[in-house]
């Protein structure tokens, strides 16, 4: 896949694991695990992407006598995940051209319902 896409599609994914409430990095990548794999050093270089982009904010607070950072998402970032929804709809148009005329399409990764 793509570096950029890839690292475009990571994005969102981390904004989304933490768009219903504030969670740290061992929550995030537990919450995101049935789905994604994912380091601890990439999703901590992916936080502070975000972080320095203003789609989430970072506080830090104890826990269990070690201080944690916890991140919240912002209003860009809830953007952020509305534009890939957008987005999505063109990657299916294209990935539709691509895969036309190659017979049955049920394994087709990309659904073609709506949200």
């Amino acid at each position: 896949m793509d570096v950029q896409l890839k690292r475009g599609l990571l994005d969102v994914c981390v904004l989304s694991a933490i768009k219903d409430g504030e969670s740290y990095g061992y929550k995030i990548i537990k919450d995101m695990s049935p789905n994604i794999e994912m380091s601890e050093s990439t999703l901590y270089t992916i936080l502070k992407r975000l972080e320095t982009a203003q789609m989430l904010t970072v506080r830090t607070a104890e826990h269990g006598g070690r201080l944690r950072k916890y991140y919240r998402i912002t209003g860009a970032g809830l953007q952020r995940i509305a534009d890939f929804k957008e987005d999505w709809k063109e990657i299916q148009a294209i990935y539709e051209f691509v895969t036309k005329g190659e017979g049955n399409n049920d394994e087709n990764p990309v659904s073609s319902g709506t949200e």
